[in-house]
């Protein structure tokens, strides 16, 4: 894959280049004046990006390398600059019809012709005086190519999917080496007491250990493992810019058991006196994660009622001082972690990049402990290097160069840095599109979730890449995203509907990520403690973290904003005046886990004159309280990515039609479209529409779209924008819109939602490019024959309202079927049958029925037990099984029958059950089912209602 347009090793150099590129084609031949200045530019930027590539791979570049590399990536920016605005002037068409606007719009084309002449100049200027400072970029470069750099001699492969032994670094109790012991010690420390005569405070551990040794993850085992003997218990983290408002109503919200979105937003001194009073005379159970000063344990400590006997608590803090101040809070132990022990260190580093976590190949064996011995039992140490050394060949040679490239820092310090020097040899083994997408990272707050599909678009925006080959941009982020899985340096979270959409950042790598990206000036935060903001350098990216108690500070005093290519908004910071960033390519002022709560200080009249940043590629204004958008939207004619879903808009203006480069539109289904959307001809996502809200001429230009890819479609009944519903004229649109289904030829994913209107049971012809198919809310009597007819489809996910032996054969022919959730009937009218009694049909699954390729499988039955087994030679690439049950209600006494040939599915990994009862009453039976698979698929068993 080639390095990254715009990257942090070469910054805006590639787009600088191919816009002088342009510069010197036909369209600008009027400037032939300037030609020889623009090649010479050219010239000159080409061997500067390529000695930028060079130094960029070196773990420690000296002093003047790297002044050097920083002034050429400023000027690049500076110079796409200039480029952009001066095409954007001799390119402007808008000049009036009136005689004296033409003279005058003739006149400034003209100065701007002069104008470039003058800035080609200056920019050839500019380019030599910095050339003469490093004047080695030229004769250096043959002595670089030859310098032997023992991890880049790799090749380098950017993988498409993400690797399942990669998946189990992350995994929960049953799959995590060596906490065991560690566990069962706290667990001790915080019954001790029970059965004797014990003090009526409530009884607190504290763990602190460095970064990277696994506190986090060994507070959350004994979490998950007691929390379900308490009243109320809460897990919530705190980190080093913690916003205590957010933390209070995180705690208030899960110790109720309400949303967050319901809790009343006050002031600290009244949330925490709401928290302390819910939980008087309740036995609670709360951790406390990531405490980095005393003054936000000061008033967290304020929640917890001084006389709540067999309460229990835990923090864990990487500083000792704070450890036993929390611990002299109350009844309490210091736990001081420990790193794992040689045995399991191989267990955790063998999973990774072997098929067990027991045998290593033999000619490996001794490389792989002298790596071992380097990473001294730091978990997140062992997690990076496997995650490294999982991209290269199995040779004791290679590995060898790895185990070299580490050095002898690990062996003379245990501190921080020498995890950075880990993290620092898998940054540097990374392809220049990888290193640039990591430190991206470094925008979105600690301990943020990161949406994989939000991440991507931002990434698009940047202009980190372009399309190449057969990959689309959005496939060649999806790419990039599991690769930085594979390599252990981010962790991938399963969401809450069990897909492997999120991931977070561990706090020690997101450390090093900001150390490197302020380094570069790749990004500005603001509110990050601790980050200093160089205010004499002009803000590239820049990402406002200001809290609640600090909003009213006015985060972007002494910053240069006119040349930042983002903004990113995060929590309660001001708005700065977005008419200051006229060169953004992208404003995204969503939570940072959208669909959460987005900006809450961005209203209406902040984006009054957005239309003026002509640059615009993505503006995400997704869970913020704007309620409309201005008309002059329409003059965003680079905007390519809008989001407005979980806003109060509820129209869109009629400019948007304007938007000829929009490629993604996201809308509620409550919102109008104006007619003439059809001119959207580069419009490739759109989701999603209220068909019943449209105007029945919008629904006709529907399906006239020759680019579109998705589309989702929303047919609950509403009354149009500003009209009546005809029956009849509305029973035609609903044809139109079927009839013009064939001609989207490049229609990839459909999405259809309260379809009951819809002939869904004989929808045709539905386009044979579909790789997606989801159809909620609308359940077929069976699955439709035609169906089978989409051999190109990879996913799919239907409700049938009894299913049967014929619909798994149908579904289990698509040849290229890769992800199922078949459910039954409405999985929202659950609730209200648990007493339904199973069927006494069994479904049988085997290899017959087909499904060859297939990797997730979700399935929903209101059945009482399990009504589907797994024969021999079924699913033999099944990794993720997710299985919903109609449970009733059931006394002590009843048991379930849980041995539905589990066995049979060899590549499984994980195992999900939910059912509609309590599901301690399953756990041990689901466990006890998995325990002799050859894999121990990590288990996890929850209610459909929790």
């Amino acid at each position: 894959m080639e390095a990254a347009l715009v990257s942090v090793a070469t910054a805006a150099l590639k787009p600088v280049m191919g816009k002088l590129g342009t510069l010197l084609g036909d369209k600008y031949k009027r400037f032939k004046g300037v030609h020889g200045e623009i090649e010479f530019l050219t010239r000159e930027l080409a061997a500067m990006d390529v000695f930028l590539m060079k130094i960029s791979e070196e773990e420690d570049p000296d002093v003047q390398d790297k002044v050097w590399m920083n002034e050429v990536r400023e000027l690049s920016y500076d110079m796409e600059d200039c480029i952009d605005d001066f095409m954007q002037s001799i390119n402007d068409k808008d000049s009036k019809p009136g005689f004296m606007d033409k003279i005058n719009h003739l006149l400034g084309k003209m100065k701007a012709r002069r104008r470039i002449g003058n800035e080609i100049n200056d920019l050839k200027k500019q380019i030599t005086q910095v050339g003469e400072k490093n004047t080695r970029y030229k004769t250096e470069l043959g002595k670089r190519n030859a310098r032997h750099n023992p991890v880049k001699a790799f090749s380098e492969t950017i993988n498409g999917a993400v690797d399942t032994r990669a998946l189990v670094i992350f995994d929960h109790v049953s799959k995590i080496v060596g906490i065991d012991e560690s566990r069962t010690e706290i667990i001790n420390l915080l019954t001790e007491e029970e059965g004797h005569v014990s003090t009526r405070q409530p009884k607190i551990v504290s763990i602190v250990g460095s970064g990277g040794m696994g506190k986090t993850t060994l507070a959350n085992q004994v979490y998950q493992k007691l929390r379900r003997e308490f009243h109320s218990f809460a897990f919530v983290s705190v980190s080093r810019s913690p916003n205590m408002t957010n933390i209070l109503r995180t705690i208030l919200s899960k110790i109720s058991k309400k949303n967050y979105a319901v809790t009343e937003e006050g002031s600290i001194q009244q949330l925490a006196i709401n928290i302390n009073e819910f939980l008087k005379d309740k036995r609670y159970f709360i951790v406390v994660d990531d405490i980095w000063d005393m003054d936000a344990w000061d008033v967290i400590k304020c929640v917890f009622p001084m006389t709540s006997t067999g309460s229990r608590i835990i923090i864990t803090t990487r500083i000792n001082s704070i450890a036993e101040a929390c611990s002299s809070s109350f009844n309490g132990h210091i736990f001081a972690i420990r790193p794992l022990g040689i045995v399991n260190s191989r267990k955790l580093f063998y999973r990774r990049l072997f098929d067990s976590e027991e045998h290593c190949p033999s000619h490996l064996e001794e490389v792989s402990d002298q790596i071992l011995q380097k990473c001294d039992g730091m978990p997140l140490a062992i997690t990076a290097i496997s995650g490294l050394l999982a991209s290269k060949q199995k040779t004791v040679l290679i590995w060898n160069e790895v185990k070299d490239s580490i050095g002898y820092a690990l062996e003379r310090n245990r501190s921080v840095e020498s995890m950075m020097k880990i993290l620092s040899l898998s940054y540097f083994d990374l392809p220049s599109l990888l290193k640039t997408c990591i430190l991206y990272l470094g925008i979105f707050p600690e301990d943020a979730i990161i949406k994989k599909k939000r991440l991507i678009r931002s990434w698009i925006a940047e202009g980190f890449f372009h399309k190449e080959g057969r990959y689309t941009v959005d496939e060649l982020g999806e790419m990039c995203f599991n690769e930085l899985v594979n390599r252990s340096l981010v962790q991938l979270v399963i969401d809450e509907d069990h897909k492997l959409n999120t991931i977070r950042v561990h706090d020690t790598i997101l450390d090093f990520i900001i150390s490197k990206s302020t380094e570069s000036n790749f990004v500005t935060l603001v509110g990050v403690p601790f980050v200093p903001i160089n205010g004499e350098r002009k803000a590239r990216r820049l990402s406002l973290q200001v809290g609640r108690e600090e909003s009213s500070i006015v985060p972007t005093r002494g910053l240069v904003l006119s040349h930042a290519r983002s903004l990113n908004i995060f929590g309660n910071s001001e708005i700065p005046r977005l008419d200051e960033f006229t060169r953004a390519r992208s404003l995204d002022f969503g939570g940072p886990g959208s669909p959460y709560p987005g900006s809450s200080k961005l209203k209406s009249h902040h984006i009054n004159n957005i239309g003026r940043l002509l640059y615009l590629r993505y503006l995400n204004l997704r869970g913020t309280e704007i309620t409309e958008l201005p008309a002059h939207i329409g003059c965003l004619r680079c905007l390519q990515i809008l989001d407005l879903r979980d806003t109060f808009v509820r129209k869109l203006p009629a400019s948007i039609v304007n938007l000829g480069n929009l490629v993604q539109l996201f809308t509620d289904r409550e919102v109008a479209f104006p007619d003439g959307i059809v001119k959207l001809q580069s419009l490739e996502v759109l989701q999603q529409v209220g068909f019943f809200r449209q105007t029945f001429k919008f629904m006709q230009e529907l399906g006239q779209f020759l680019n579109l890819r998705m589309l989702s479609i929303d047919f609950q009944e509403h009354i149009p924008y500003g009209g009546t519903r005809d029956a009849t004229e509305w029973e035609e649109a609903i044809a139109s819109f079927i009839h013009g289904l064939i001609s989207m030829i490049n229609l990839c994913c459909l999405k259809i939602r309260n379809g009951t209107s819809l002939p869904l049971g004989t929808l045709c012809p539905v386009p044979l490019s579909l790789h997606k198919l989801v159809v909620h809310d609308s359940p077929f009597s069976k699955v439709p024959e035609w169906i089978s007819s989409l051999v190109n489809l990879q996913e799919i996910n239907i409700e049938v309202e009894g299913i049967m032996q014929n619909d798994l054969c149908i579904l289990g022919s698509l040849p290229a079927l890769l992800k199922l959730e078949l459910n039954e009937g409405y999985l929202s009218s659950w609730k209200l049958t648990r007493s339904t009694q199973g069927r006494t049909r069994m479904l049988t699954v085997s290899g017959e029925v087909g499904f060859p390729y297939l990797t997730k499988f979700q399935y929903g039955t209101k059945s009482r037990g399990m009504d589907m087994k797994f024969a021999a030679g079924s699913m033999p690439k099944l990794e993720m099984l997710v299985i919903f049950m109609g449970m009733p209600c059931m006394d002590e006494t009843e048991t379930v029958g849980f041995d539905f040939g589990i066995k049979n599915l060899p590549k499984l990994v994980t195992l999900v059950c939910r059912v509609n009862g309590d599901p301690c009453s399953f756990e041990a039976s689901m466990k006890s089912v998995v325990s002799t698979h050859p894999n121990r698929p990590t288990v996890l068993v929850r209610g459909i209602y929790p």
